[in-house]
């Protein structure tokens, strides 16, 4: 088993958090260079990504607790960041026109190597300003979002498709509502080679349960591709989250089980166990490239 790294950018991408401009200088320590322009910060960026590719790194992932994008050019986004810097208050046009800019820069570097990038979307963070303040940023006092994904979503990634220029993405929702949501937009841009390129993840956080897990195996077997689904994924952090996945293969077969009962999946044992078996480890190794 193999433990590998990756690379998560939130503390670049959230121009709007107060904390910004110290992550800024501590990444600046990191690759010895002042970042006073975007294009340092570019720059930066894509040194870190191609360290976290030396060791053994071929994911990144993105916490989109709303997902934002508004189209704008370079010339427009380096002046967004100057005013950052500058700890001058942003428009939330200005916001969303940086996040944007960054996911599609980030998305093309991506590409170039061959990684998946995994957009985690729908959480509302910190909730309690009063254990902010003791505790910290994302120490458990958080919730599900209900903001709208379906438009900024599908302007994001077709912004990366129309330069063929869109890497192998995951998907997940936090909100269940979205399940769907995610699932149809992400059909519109399959191909390029990939057999489920795009994919939606497996239920995370507060949807890892019984009900959660059903649910988005269910959306995705109803207007997906089941048998191309990568599966479960760990979270790393804690090795107490590796017996998930037996808990993933024990629902799935019996929610494969009960369709055979029912009628609507073939009782063949062996093009079922092929299923399961892609389902629960070949289609990730495949897709991943590991």
């Amino acid at each position: 088993t193999k433990v590998l790294p990756a690379f998560r950018p939130d503390k670049a991408i959230n121009i709007e958090l107060t904390w910004f401009q110290e992550w800024i200088l501590k990444l600046s320590k990191v690759v010895g260079y002042p970042l006073s322009s975007l294009d340092a910060l570019k720059k930066a960026l894509e040194e870190r990504i191609h360290y976290f590719h030396l060791h053994g790194s071929r994911l990144s992932d993105h916490a989109l607790d709303e997902v934002m994008y508004e189209k704008a050019t370079h010339e427009e986004v380096a002046l967004i960041y100057e005013k950052a810097l500058n700890l001058e208050v942003l428009s939330e046009k200005e916001v969303r026109q940086y996040k944007g800019h960054m996911l599609v820069f980030l998305g093309r570097a991506y590409h170039k190597l061959g990684w998946v990038q995994q957009y985690h979307i729908g959480a509302l963070r910190n909730l309690s300003e009063r254990q902010l303040k003791n505790l910290g940023p994302d120490t458990g006092f958080d919730a599900i979002n209900d903001g709208l994904v379906a438009k900024p979503l599908a302007h994001l990634l077709d912004a990366l498709d129309q330069t063929n220029e869109l890497p192998k993405t995951i998907l997940y929702t936090l909100n269940p509502r979205d399940f769907e949501v995610a699932i149809t937009i992400m059909q519109a841009f399959q191909g390029g080679g990939t057999p489920g390129k795009i994919q939606f993840g497996s239920a995370w956080w507060f949807l890892d349960t019984i009900d959660g897990m059903t649910k988005q195996i269910k959306a995705l077997a109803n207007n997906g591709l089941i048998a191309k689904f990568v599966g479960m994924l760990t979270d790393s952090r804690s090795f107490l989250s590796y017996p998930r996945h037996e808990y993933f293969r024990r629902l799935l077969c019996n929610i494969i089980g009960q369709e055979v009962e029912l009628g609507l999946y073939p009782n063949d044992i062996n093009y079922l166990g092929s299923l399961i078996k892609d389902i629960s480890y070949d289609n990730a190794i495949r897709y991943f490239n590991f």
